[in-house]
């Protein structure tokens, strides 16, 4: 077995494992310092939406950029006033971008691991990842920032001082070191909220999380969700009310959550066209 990797063999192993290292003494709280993203398949890279399109020309970004906002009918335009703000917004309604999904949430994370039926023939995986450790080894401004703050994850505003354009956070890429944010989104629908979301951010377009995360293996890990066990998590799931309803508020989410919840346990793909 890889390192930094648990296979867990239950449901209630799922729910330890999600949990662990939650307890903080000095707060005598359960408070977790990991970002979760959940995928369907084990085999899938921590690679963002502009490089799965636009692979090795991290010149296109800015054209995508310049565009969705040179075109974009933006009722407030305060949502489009920076390029974090611009980028943040593309991402949200689907515009290929460098930010990576996160949830707070362990069981969020487990819902994007069981969304899709048609691949429960292969295991999943739940990244969980030390967002605050990884936040804390940023450099000046940005850690200046943090400690005047005392916040754990940035906010959109906070990058704004501390990098106000994408070309000054490029700035610190060399080749041997990328630089990582996590950060919170505005909240700028309901979807994000219900999903309790955040992003990573790195300091190349195309640049590939999981590689930066292998130079340090005590900042993640991976759990592991065999495929024997998706139905029953996703059947527990969908009685604790983690559904695409719930996650994807409207008419749409209510369409992918009832299409999924009335496929057979037995389905068949249907026969594609030739």
């Amino acid at each position: 077995m890889a390192q930094n990797e648990i296979v867990v063999r239950s449901w209630s192993e799922v729910c330890e494992r999600l949990y662990d290292n939650a307890w903080k003494p000095e707060l005598g709280r359960f408070r977790s310092d990991y970002a979760f993203r959940g995928l369907a398949d084990c085999g899938y890279p921590l690679q963002n939406s502009f490089y799965r399109v636009c692979r090795d020309n991290p010149q296109l970004e800015y054209h995508l950029l310049r565009n969705f906002k040179k075109y974009g009918q933006f009722a407030d335009t305060s949502l489009v006033s920076s390029d974090w703000r611009v980028l943040t917004l593309a991402q949200h309604h689907g515009l290929p971008t460098r930010l990576l999904d996160w949830t707070y949430s362990p069981f969020v994370a487990l819902h994007f691991v069981t969304d899709d039926p048609t691949k429960y023939d292969r295991d999943g995986v739940i990244w969980q990842v030390d967002y605050v450790q990884v936040n804390r080894m940023l450099p000046e401004p940005f850690k200046g920032v943090m400690e005047k703050v005392g916040a754990n994850a940035f906010t959109v505003e906070m990058i704004e001082e501390a990098v106000p354009t994408l070309k000054d956070f490029d700035a610190f890429h060399a080749q041997d070191r990328d630089l990582v944010i996590f950060f919170e989104p505005p909240s700028l629908d309901s979807r994000i909220v219900n999903q309790f979301a955040f992003f990573s951010v790195m300091s190349t377009a195309t640049g590939r999380l999981d590689k930066w995360l292998y130079q340090y293996p005590h900042l993640y890990r991976r759990i592991i969700i065999p495929r024997e066990l998706k139905w029953e998590i996703r059947d527990k799931l969908d009685q604790a009310n983690i559904t695409e309803r719930i996650l994807f508020p409207g008419l749409d989410g209510l369409a992918k959550w009832l299409l999924r919840h009335y496929t057979p346990r037995c389905f068949d793909q249907p026969d594609q066209p030739g």
